[in-house]
C-alpha cells in the first residue's frame, strides 16, 4: 500500500525538540511496517487541533490524492480536533487512516453507508406512496410525450460530458503543481516530465502511468484552462 504520512505537533517547541514527534513516527512506522507500506511523501506541521488552515496537511492531501494513496497518522487527533473538519474530510473522499485505530475508518465508512442506505430506502417508499396516491386521484403516470421526451433526454448526453470534462480540468488543475516543480527543477521535454511525473508516483486521471502523448494532453489542458482565466 503507497502511504503519505503526516505529523503534527502543536508548538514550535515540540516540532524544535522532537517531544511528542518521535512517538508519532514510531506509530506510524509500526504500522506501515505491519502492512508493507511505500512511504511516498512525509509531511510535519507545527500547528494546533483546533485550527483547519494548516498548508502541510492540504499538501499531504494533495499528494495522496494525486498518487493514489493513503494518508497515515499515528493518531485521528492529528489531523484535526475539530468534528466538522473531520466530516468535510470525509466527504471530500479522501482516504486516510489511524495508526493507533486503522478499523476506524472502516468504521466511518460503513456507518455513513447505512445512513445513506438508510436514506434511499426510506426515499423509495416515500417516491412509491407517492406515485400509489397520485394514481389514486386518477394522475396518469408515465411519460405522455413517448420518443419525443427520449430524444430531449439525449440532451443529457452533453451534460454528462461536461461533468467529464470539469472532473478532468479539475484533476489536471491539482497536477499543475507537480508540473510547475518539475519544470522548475529542469525537467522540460515530455519524456521529462513523464518520468519526473511517474517517478512521484502522481496517477493519471484514470490512475495509471503517465506515457509522452498523456504528458502532452495534460499540458494543452493547462494551457486551455489558464487562457480561459
Amino acid at each position: 500500500m503507497d502511504v503519505v504520512t503526516y505529523y503534527r505537533v502543536s508548538t514550535t517547541g515540540q516540532g524544535q525538540s522532537g517531544l511528542g514527534l518521535a512517538a508519532q513516527r514510531e506509530a506510524v512506522r509500526s504500522f506501515c511496517s505491519q502492512r508493507s507500506c511505500q512511504v511516498l511523501a512525509e509531511y510535519v506541521e507545527i500547528e494546533s487541533g483546533g485550527k483547519n488552515d494548516r498548508p502541510e496537511l492540504e499538501k499531504a492531501l494533495h499528494r495522496a490524492e494525486v498518487t493514489g494513496a493513503t494518508l497515515v497518522v499515528s493518531k485521528m487527533d492529528r489531523l484535526s480536533r475539530n468534528v466538522a473538519f473531520l466530516a468535510a474530510l470525509q466527504d471530500s473522499g479522501a482516504k486516510f487512516v489511524a495508526a493507533d485505530m486503522p478499523e476506524a475508518n472502516e468504521l466511518t465508512i460503513h456507518i455513513l453507508a447505512a445512513v445513506a442506505q438508510a436514506e434511499r430506502k426510506a426515499i423509495s417508499i416515500r417516491t412509491k406512496e407517492a406515485l400509489a396516491a397520485a394514481k389514486a386521484r386518477g394522475v396518469t403516470l408515465g411519460n405522455p410525450n413517448g420518443a419525443a421526451a427520449l430524444r430531449r433526454a439525449a440532451k443529457g448526453n452533453k451534460a454528462a460530458l461536461g461533468v467529464i470534462k470539469g472532473r478532468a480540468d479539475r484533476y489536471a488543475a491539482k497536477v499543475a503543481r507537480e508540473v510547475t516543480e518539475l519544470q522548475q527543477d529542469g525537467c522540460r521535454s515530455l519524456r521529462e516530465l513523464r518520468d519526473g511525473l511517474n517517478s512521484r508516483s502522481i496517477k493519471t486521471p484514470r490512475g495509471g502511468k503517465w506515457h509522452a502523448a498523456s504528458v502532452r494532453n495534460l499540458l494543452i489542458r493547462l494551457d486551455r484552462l489558464e487562457a480561459s482565466q
